[in-house]
This record gives C-alpha cells, structure tokens and sequence, in this order.
C-alpha cells in the first residue's frame, strides 16, 4: 500500500474517533494535502538532499560518467522554473542540484543594493534565499501533485481506469534537489561560521562550500587581490560547520572546501609552527623571503623567521600583507586539498583562472597520490571567456601537431569573422564535452555554472526591450515571449496557475465545499490558454 494509501486511511480511522465533530472533513483530501506537504521543516530537507548527494558521490566513485550538475539561482522562482524544466524534458532530476552564489547574493539580494562580492551582504540573506528555494520548490510539488489529483477525479467520475493516475501519485518524484550554498570565508570568525552554518542547514542546505580566504578581505575568486588564511584557521572553520551539521542531526551533511591559492599571493599572517614540518611550517615554507645575516639588514618593525637553520625576513607590503613566493599556487593548492580532504571536508573545490581540462587534471592527480578518491566541484564560471579560452587551446594545440594555423590570429580569435571556421567548430565540441572529460579526467564529481540566470535574466530583458520599445511593439512580447512559451509548454504560461492560484481554489472547494469563491470560473483569462 502506498503512503498516499495509508494516509488515507490513518486519517479515516482519526476521524471516526471524533463522534463527528471532523464529519466536513475528507481523509483523501487530507492525504492529499499531506502528499502535497512531504517536507516539514528545512532539516527535514537537509537530512533527504544529504542522502541524495552521498549516493550520487558513491556514483560517481563508481562511473565518472555520473557526474552531478547545477544551475546558479537567484530567487526561489528561478530555481523552481529550472527543476519544472529538467523534470519536463528528462523526466526526472537525478544528478541535478541547485548552487546557491553568494556573488548572485551580493548583487542581487543585499538591502544595500548591488555589491561586489566581498561578504559585504548580509549574512541572513543566504539562509532566507535557501529557505526561498525551497519553498518554492515544495510549492512545484504541490502545484504538479494537484494536476494529477485533478486527473484523478475527472478519471473516477467518467469511469475510467484510474491505476496509471495513481502510480504516478504514489511514486512521484520530488522537485526538492540538494541546494550547494556558499557560505564565502564564513562571515567572521569559527563562531560566526557555526551560527551562519546552523541557520543554513536549518533552512535545508545539505552542503555548504567554504573558502580559504580571509573572511574580512574577501574577494571574488575570478578577481585579484585574494588574501588566504593559515591552514588552522581554514580548518576550524571546517570543523564548525561539521559541528553545526551534527548538531542538527544531519549526520551525512557534506563540506566543500574551496582553496583560492591558484590566485591568491597574500596571506593575512604568518601561523606559529610547533614543530618541524607542521601545517604552519609548510605553509610559512612559501613565504616569500630575505635571508637575514645580521641587524644591519633589519629594520625598525621588521619581522624574522627561523627556516631550515636560516633568519630571513619575510616580504611584507604596506598595508601589513606577506608575499608568497611566485609560482608557489598550484603546490599550495595541493597542500591545501589534501589537508582540508584529511581534515573533514568532503569534496574540493579549485578556484582556476581558466577551464582548462589538463591543468585541473595535474593539481587532481597530486591529490590523488594522497587522498585517492578526491573529488571537485568546479565552477564552470562565465568569468572565463569561454569561446575564446578554448579557440586559443585549439590554436596551440593545432600549432604544436604542425597543423597550418597561418589563417588565424591569436589574439583575435574571439572576432565573429572565425564563427564558421574549422577552429572553431572544434572549440566549440570542446566545449560541449568540456563536463564530460573533465569528469572523466580531473575528477570532478560536480559541474556548475555560478551565475547563469543572472546573465540569462539581463539577455532575455535587452532583447524585449528592444524589441516592445521599437518598431515591433507588442509582437516583441507575443512572438518572443507568450508564443514560445505556448509553443514549448511552459506551465509558466498560466502565470496565475503558477503563482498558486489553482491550488488556492483546490483549498477552497476543500474548506468551503460548494460555498466556495473561485478564481478559475469562465471569466479567468487563463482559460484562453487550454486551447
């Protein structure tokens, strides 16, 4: 019997109990809202995405062609329209997740206005945007259950076999998918990063992605001036947010620790070693420095260091900064992931400066000498230029096989004069296969795309405008916009439906039976769409 079933009845036994005070009451409407209700609480989330994504992990470790999946979403909207989506032309949203941007949060979600993506927002909008996603979310549930529940009873009144109706009521698949939230540096210190973590895994995230970057000069991974922190401070952050999920009851719930050394030069402060070779002794080892041989060397405020026998000093900037040595990134990205692999975290992520599959591949296979079954999340960024990245690695790769490259330039291919060219095509396959090989080759478990739907919203608006402000008029709206979604069965179409509408009169003929007061009568505009 399935659980629909057994609500059903449950609900009919509660009732029978009540000497008929429930006698207004429907078991099988009350099962059905039920059914449409899965998820009470974000832990409730958090603890079923968990479990979703450690099989999916256990997938992959498996066949790296299951790799997982994601979209950056701004607004519970956005994410809610994309799982409508997948579920629409796949049928089902396995290995698709959603990815929560704190950039996307800063720019758009921030009180303050659009900002950079420093931790300059408030921290509170990243577990109200979680809570967002999901609620709008469980509502897709809820809208797509009561088509069927509608199909239902429009079968059982005509006589119709009913059994495939309910199969897909009782084995329906859920729109709720794990949710990646980024927590940037962790907003403060390993405290701030436990109480922001709770507040997250509360509202259902099941993974959150930490950086290794000083939370108070935190800067976006694809800019400059990236300043990390000692392993130990990274590390207590790990552990507060391994503590947040314990505590909660999220015992499966997964870290993603991000290293940004491939770009950053800077580190904040230089950590006490207490003995040779520690954490804090390798860390310190890539200090750019001076070998100091006496006082004379020094300066009032100079700082010196013991390493290997030897003073030195080393390099610091005006504003209180070390250097690191130049061409030290990729070594400290390896100590990093394998440090933060040996010290709770779950998955990795390599903050790179272009997509580029065998120098991901490189930094993985060193990892993997120490922590075989290490695993990315990579961040296929439309910071990169992608077109352009990759008809330069065509380029050079054609170059170096002694293929005639003397019809292209360089440095010019991103020019629209290469669209149609051999090259380009090339790229362009490249490009398609990028998750595919990058998966198979560099050990990515996760592919996402941090801020699509920020450029897809700002695309889709300048055409519009473009169009309605110009000759077109009102045909720019029709034909670029409601016909299409006609045409491509978007349930988005009935925006009334959409924002809860149907449902709200479900409810109604529930609560009020023939009393009730209806949107969906023959005067509802939203009809002139069932044609």
């Amino acid at each position: 019997m399935s659980q629909y079933q057994q609500d059903i009845d449950a609900i009919a036994t509660l009732k029978s109990t009540q000497h008929g005070k429930w006698d207004s009451i429907s078991p099988e409407y009350a099962a059905r809202m039920k059914a449409q209700n899965r998820f009470k609480t974000g832990l409730d989330i958090a603890r079923y995405t968990a479990a979703i994504m450690r099989q999916d992990m256990a997938d992959y470790d498996a066949d790296t062609a299951q790799y997982t999946q994601s979209l950056g979403c701004w607004h519970g909207f956005v994410g809610q329209q994309k799982m409508l989506s997948i579920k629409k032309h796949y049928g089902n949203t396995n290995k698709r997740y959603l990815y929560l941007s704190g950039w996307m949060v800063a720019a758009l979600r921030s009180e303050f206005g659009p900002l950079p993506d420093q931790s300059m927002h408030e921290k509170t909008s990243v577990p109200a945007l979680i809570e967002e996603l999901y609620t709008f979310l469980r509502q897709a549930d809820a809208q797509e259950l009561g088509k069927l529940f509608k199909q239902l009873d429009t079968a059982k009144e005509s006589g119709q076999d009913t059994a495939d109706i309910q199969s897909q009521i009782d084995n329906f698949e859920s729109h709720v998918v794990p949710i990646i939230a980024d927590i940037d540096a962790g907003f403060g210190n390993e405290e701030a990063t436990y109480l922001l973590a709770k507040k997250m895994i509360e509202a259902g995230a099941c993974c959150i992605q930490i950086e290794n970057q000083v939370s108070d000069a935190k800067q976006c991974g694809h800019q400059d001036g990236k300043v990390t922190v000692p392993h130990e401070d990274f590390l207590a952050k790990i552990n507060a947010v391994r503590y947040a999920f314990l505590e909660l009851g999220v015992d499966d719930g997964v870290i993603v620790a991000r290293t940004d050394s491939l770009g950053a030069g800077l580190t904040q402060k230089i950590p006490v070693s207490q003995q040779p070779g520690d954490l804090a002794s390798q860390y310190n080892a890539y200090l750019d420095t001076t070998e100091v041989n006496g006082a004379e060397d020094l300066k009032d405020g100079d700082l010196v260091i013991k390493q290997n026998g030897k003073l030195v000093k080393p390099v610091r900037l005006p504003n209180g900064l070390f250097k690191f040595k130049s061409d030290t990134g990729v070594d400290r990205v390896v100590l990093d992931c394998i440090t933060s692999l040996q010290n709770g975290a779950d998955l990795l992520w390599i903050e790179t400066e272009k997509p580029h599959v065998g120098q991901i591949a490189d930094m993985v296979n060193q990892i993997r000498e120490v922590v075989p079954d290490a695993k990315l999340v990579y961040n296929n960024s439309p910071s990169f230029n992608w077109t352009l990245n990759f008809r330069q690695q065509i380029f050079d790769q054609w170059e170096s096989q002694g293929k005639d490259v003397s019809g292209y330039q360089r440095d010019r291919l991103m020019s629209s004069e290469y669209d149609e060219s051999e090259l380009a095509t090339e790229a362009d396959q490249k490009i398609q296969s990028f998750q595919r090989d990058a998966a198979r080759e560099a050990g990515i478990f996760h592919h996402l795309i941090t801020l699509p739907t920020y450029h897809t919203a700002a695309l889709s608006t300048d055409n519009l405008a473009k169009g309605y402000f110009g000759e077109e008029g009102m045909l720019a709206y029709v034909r670029g916009v409601q016909r299409k979604e006609i045409r491509e069965g978007l349930a988005c179409v009935k925006h009334q439906a959409m924002a809860g509408s149907d449902l709200g009169d479900t409810h109604k003929e529930y609560f009020s039976g023939e009393a009730a007061l209806k949107a969906s009568g023959k005067d509802n505009t939203m009809n002139q769409f069932d044609v």
